[in-house]
């Protein structure tokens, strides 16, 4: 089974062209395919037909989106960080996007902590964390 290339847009540029990071982190610059020309001809009713046409949008047409609320992703900072030698190698043997995997780890227990329900974990000896036999 292949896996899903998915990209993350990083940026819109006035020129009619975008950045976008691949899953391996590297950044790609691409023109615009879009026909703006067309789409901006299309009247309403002709938008409205296209999309209750198009099987992506089955179900979502009807929904009030007036109330939502666009986010975007918080800007990360490169660090240097310690971990223990089996947590990293955990993380890498899910492939490409370890460290966003990690990330994502942090993210939940900061998300924990703000509602005032964080788990913390007890100190246990580097010997213990191993698997090593008491």
């Amino acid at each position: 089974m292949e896996r899903e290339h998915i990209v993350t847009l990083v940026a819109t540029l006035d020129d009619d062209t975008y950045i976008i990071e691949h899953p391996d982190g590297s950044l790609e610059r691409r023109k615009s395919q879009t026909d703006w020309a067309r789409i901006d001809a299309l009247t309403d009713e002709e938008i409205e037909a296209a999309a209750r046409s198009d099987p992506d949008w089955d179900g979502l047409l009807d929904l009030d989106w007036s109330k939502v609320e666009i986010t975007r992703p918080a800007r990360k900072q490169a660090i240097s960080i310690r971990l223990d030698e089996d947590v990293l190698d955990f993380f890498k043997r899910g492939g490409a996007g370890y460290q966003k995997r990690i990330n994502a780890v942090l993210r939940s227990y900061v998300t924990a902590a703000a509602k005032g329900t964080p788990s913390r974990p007890k100190s246990a000896s580097k010997s213990k964390r191993l698997g090593a036999k008491a």
